[in-house]
């Protein structure tokens, strides 16, 4: 059975015995063993982060880019393992994984261009022969915890960045598809990465609570459910660390009468069944705004039933399998839960069997019609191939219905009317906001980030937001004496 370790300064090492199982979500079946790590590991890599991050910092930001930009280099040669080692141990598709790869390698790409990014600001004479200017000095070790659905690219949206800035950076994976992690710790080092400037250690809460608690720690950074991401954010603060913690998700996707109804369709049989639903972008809502929700409602239901649900080895495959049994039984009791309350069940995704993998976490595309804003479908986070429709009068109520969920992640709409979309997208009280666009995913040179309860912190991830975080900001004053002393100043300068 294969053993996953940790990779601490520069090679694979675990001190604990203890394992966890990593399983095939395709075939329900144990593959590998993942080292649970013990408080020895822990400290063996906070020694490693904390001695090579003294000489990386010191490293000039050009040096760094060099290496990052060898590291892009062996990303693109290796993407196609790397997506099939996303693919066996997650269950997505191996051309979704491929393309979350690709998203992850575009932070790389900008990190790449850390010695512009890293430029503060200079003033002359702000005082009377007084310079000033200021400087983005790194944190020192960062950590970053991330979950299961994406273990390329959520992880590529935090260590790139951290480390282009000069600090070191600890990754603590998710234990249940950690494989990736390794092997892009791996690619870095040969990339040209000093042993130690990025470590990943394997474990469950014992590890984060590890690195939550941590003098050592300056920062951490969490994509994840919003009940673990309130905890990260507040005992993270709670010692003094700097913290962006990303929450969840109930993503809704606006579809107006004058909308192109068959690219609606599309965007939401995409976002909403895509990665069996597994993504914090998932449209879980569709909010179908006056006349046009009958025949809404039959085109997504039409287009539900053409799609394939099989293993990631199958290249037709449209979605794979959920990430555990837990997962697939929480999706089922929330789909018993919706018919339960009354919502029309138009798709029923459970007892999904696929010959040959009768025992794989498959779940197909499920819709519910008639869904209401007090049902528990709506009003929490399911994370699966369920997709609920919203029947509302007009474009106010949808925007009331959007702004007043607890979650603030993602939204959508869905027009052919200009002032429509200008309104939607300067009064939603969201973070992230498409038009005609399902997934508005900003690129690596913007940023990601929710509001209200699906971010806790003041810094998105990746783009400049990425780059403040990750940095101290640090305003340096200057005057060169003259010969003649001048005396003591009792007052503020002010010229």
């Amino acid at each position: 059975m294969k053993r996953i370790n940790n990779y601490i300064n520069g090679s694979l090492n675990s001190i604990s015995q203890k394992e966890l199982s990593v399983e095939d979500p395709s075939k329900g079946e144990e593959i590998a063993k993942v080292v649970l790590s013990s408080v020895d590991d822990f400290n063996k890599a906070i020694l490693s982060s904390k001695k090579s991050q003294i000489s990386w910092s010191n490293t000039t930001p050009l040096k760094r880019s060099r290496i990052l930009s060898n590291y892009k280099t062996l990303i693109e040669k290796n993407i196609d393992e790397l997506a099939s080692i996303v693919s066996q141990e997650h269950g997505k598709t191996l051309a979704d994984a491929k393309g979350s790869v690709t998203r992850g390698l575009e932070v790389v790409e900008f990190a790449c261009g850390i010695p512009h990014l890293l430029k503060g600001e200079f003033s002359q004479n702000v005082g009377t022969n007084i310079d000033s200017w200021s400087i983005r000095q790194p944190l020192g070790v960062c950590a970053g915890i991330t979950p299961f659905n994406f273990p390329a690219m959520v992880p590529m949206w935090m260590f790139p960045i951290a480390i282009a800035c000069g600090n070191s950076f600890i990754l603590k994976p998710s234990e249940k598809d950690p494989s990736c992690s390794v092997r892009l710790a791996e690619l870095f080092t040969e990339a040209g990465l000093p042993d130690g400037v990025f470590n990943v250690i394997h474990g469950d809460k014992e590890v984060v609570d590890l690195i939550l608690n941590s003098d050592d720690i300056s920062s951490v950074s969490f994509v994840g459910s919003t009940p673990v991401a309130k905890y990260i954010y507040e005992t993270s603060a709670k010692n003094g660390k700097r913290v962006q913690a990303l929450g969840g998700a109930k993503n809704h996707l606006v579809v107006m009468p004058d909308a192109n109804l068959n690219q609606a369709v599309d965007g939401i049989i995409g976002a909403g069944y895509g990665s069996a639903g597994e993504r914090c972008m998932a449209i879980s809502v569709a909010v179908a705004v006056g006349d046009i929700a009958d025949e809404l409602v039959n085109k997504i239901h039409l287009e539900a039933q053409k799609l394939k649900v099989a293993p990631w080895t199958d290249k037709n495959s449209d979605m794979g399998p959920v990430i555990s049994k837990e997962h697939k039984d929480k999706i089922e009791n929330y789909i018993l839960t919706g018919v339960n309350e009354g919502a029309k069940l138009l798709e029923d995704g459970r007892n999904y069997k696929i010959q040959g993998y009768e025992n794989g976490y498959f779940i197909g595309p499920t819709l519910f019609d008639n869904v209401t804003k007090d049902m528990t479908i709506y009003k929490e986070e399911i994370f699966g191939p369920v997709v609920s429709v919203v029947r509302v009068k007009n474009y106010d109520d949808a925007l009331k219905l959007v702004n007043e969920h607890a979650f603030g992640n993602g939204t959508s709409i869905y027009t052919s009317d200009g002032e429509i979309s200008r309104h939607f997208t300067t009064h939603s009280k969201i973070g992230m906001v498409g038009v005609n666009v399902p997934i508005p995913v900003p690129m690596a040179f913007h940023s990601f980030g929710g509001w209200k309860q699906s971010l806790f912190g003041d810094h998105s991830v990746h783009g400049m937001e990425g780059i403040h975080f990750y940095t101290k900001l640090k305003t340096v004053t200057s005057r060169w004496p003259k010969s003649i002393q001048l005396g003591p100043e009792f007052v503020l300068p002010t010229n």
